[in-house]
């Protein structure tokens, strides 16, 4: 069974081997379509837009809220604040690691439920469990950030999640903290595979942060690895990265 629908912006596909209920698939889009109303800083009425004009007190904050700005502040000192959410404007936006989170708990929904073997990707942010239909780990390809249309790397995924942070589609949304007014011009993408979704996103949006520093940043993270595009076309892989590659 697989489905895909634009939600968040994004085309989000989810395929469960074996399932045959749309139920299931249906819960997954529903719980998404109440994350992006909750995190959207695009939408007026979201938590996160009405948190940053001031009409939501931190103590009356949701707890999907708290959690996610708990998780955006471990991650800004594990990266030695590299990873930040605080815009050059003062206002908040955590989606840096929301569409990470949301897709490692739509994997948790479909996992309650007792399928083990299913896909999940939102915009290129993915997460693999078990096997496809051919009984094979799920094949996920990078694409160039130079021509869209070729793949530079086919992975193979069983239990990770991969996230890829570039300039290459929406421009310089992602910015160096400590240096936040020189553009990030050295790399143009770089992916992550991580233990799920979550660890793989907020480490890739970090590393992407740091330019080309950010490959090493990965390679020194026990059980993370990374592919890295610079501005040239070369690219810079972690040692263990080539275990995951199939063409």
């Amino acid at each position: 069974m697989r489905d895909t629908r634009i939600l968040m912006g994004m085309p989000i596909t989810v395929e469960i081997v074996g399932g045959q209920d749309s139920a299931i698939i249906n819960a997954v889009y529903d719980y998404l379509d109440r994350v992006d109303a909750r995190f959207s800083t695009f939408k007026n009425n979201s938590e996160i837009s009405a948190f940053n004009r001031g009409e939501v007190l931190p103590k009356n904050l949701s707890a999907e809220m708290k959690e996610v700005l708990q998780l955006s502040a471990i991650t800004r000192d594990q990266s030695k604040g590299y990873f930040q959410i605080r815009k050059p404007d003062g206002t908040l936006d955590p989606s840096g690691l929301v569409k990470g989170w949301a897709i490692r708990n739509a994997a948790t929904i479909i996992g309650s439920a007792g399928f083990k073997n299913f896909y999940i990707e939102a915009g290129g942010d993915i997460q693999a469990e078990g096997v496809n239909a051919d009984g094979s780990g799920w094949r996920v390809g990078i694409r160039s950030p130079f021509n869209n249309l070729d793949i530079i790397k086919v992975i193979v995924l069983r239990g990770q999640g991969m996230a890829t942070s570039g300039t290459y589609v929406r421009g310089q949304h992602i910015y160096n903290p400590h240096q936040p007014t020189k553009p990030i011009e050295d790399i143009v993408s770089l992916s992550v595979i991580g233990p799920d979704i979550l660890e793989a996103d907020r480490f890739a949006t970090a590393a992407f942060a740091m330019g080309r520093e950010g490959i090493y940043f990965i390679e020194n993270l026990p059980g993370f690895e990374g592919y890295m595009v610079d501005a040239q076309g070369i690219a810079t892989q972690t040692t263990g990265f080539g275990a995951y590659v199939l063409s």
